[in-house]
């Protein structure tokens, strides 16, 4: 067994041990907040608003960062499962291994706040993210527009089998069947959703599809990268790009024309909006298992009121 097998494993048992952990206390003095990779400027404000908003109302907030890898969260979880918390905000780092901290907090008595990313099989509490089908379906439907409803086109996936991975994928899915004229030649996964995946994935398919109008990363790091392929490519046709997040570097990109949409995610909201789904459940009040977001198209037209204050 490798060494991540046999930490997962480890893990998975001590789901036992971890039962005599106390969480009687009704009120939330301490929250764990298990990040997938402070890299993502994504999660990065997601992590500075349940700090700001946490500390406004007197709450310590213990943050951990993964760097992608679910072998480090594992760990990560397990020692903020014993400094006493008394909720535990959740972000995976990937598919695999992602049930393990969830049931872990469960086992522990700690309320789980997912956000972002849902663990497959062991959900949160609660599961606060953007509406990333419906989302998806619009950023697609504007782009096939812009491009007069026919082209071929390339997608650069997120992480495979993650949540926002797998819907954005389906929102996106929903749209072509709308556009027949829109062919997808080629698709490629990144592993921690960056720019420069975005840029290499991006530079291999225009390499091998040198007729693609369309191109369509994932997150905002993947389209940024992209954009960048399609500059160096230097082909003669328009190639539309688009994105998903709404980052703070890319609305500015957005602006100066580097790309072409986006869905701007309400991230500080999400941020808030764990801390407070913490509180109450904690409490023991009921919380929905699902709170789903709008996630805004953002275009050159109406970018500069998310540039002037991020949602």
């Amino acid at each position: 067994m490798t060494f991540k097998g046999t930490l997962l494993a480890a893990a998975a048992l001590a789901v036992v041990t971890m039962s005599s952990y106390d969480a009687s206390a009704e009120e939330v003095k301490k929250i764990g907040l298990a990040v997938a990779n402070l890299q993502a400027n994504f999660f990065n404000q997601i992590k500075q608003s349940v700090e700001a908003y946490a500390g406004g109302k007197g709450i310590e907030v213990i943050t951990v960062d993964a760097k992608g890898d679910s072998a480090t969260q594992v760990s990560q979880v397990q020692d903020l499962l014993t400094q006493n918390i008394d909720a535990f905000i959740y972000i995976p780092a990937g598919a695999a291994a992602a049930t393990v901290p969830a049931r872990l907090a469960k086992a522990a008595g700690v309320p789980v706040i997912n956000v972002d990313r849902n663990a497959d099989g062991e959900p949160g509490d609660t599961f606060i993210a953007s509406d990333s089908v419906a989302s998806a379906y619009n950023v697609c439907k504007y782009i096939f527009e812009q491009a007069g409803g026919s082209g071929k086109m390339v997608i650069v996936h997120g992480q495979k089998g993650t949540t926002p991975e797998v819907d954005r994928s389906a929102g996106c899915a929903k749209a072509r069947e709308e556009f027949p004229g829109i062919e997808v030649v080629a698709e490629q996964w990144s592993q921690i959703w960056s720019q420069d995946e975005g840029f290499q994935l991006t530079q291999n398919m225009l390499q091998a599809h040198p007729d693609v109008t369309i191109v369509w990363g994932q997150a905002d790091a993947l389209a940024l990268g992209a954009a960048q392929a399609v500059k160096v490519a230097n082909l003669p046709q328009r190639i539309w790009v688009a994105g998903f997040d709404g980052d703070t570097a890319a609305l500015e990109a957005l602006r100066d024309g580097v790309f072409d949409v986006t869905a701007t995610q309400q991230t500080q909201h999400m941020g808030r909006l764990a801390v407070d789904s913490a509180i109450k459940l904690k409490a023991g009040e009921k919380v929905p298992p699902q709170q789903l977001l709008e996630a805004t198209l953002t275009t050159k037209d109406n970018v500069a009121q998310f540039i002037a204050e991020h949602p």
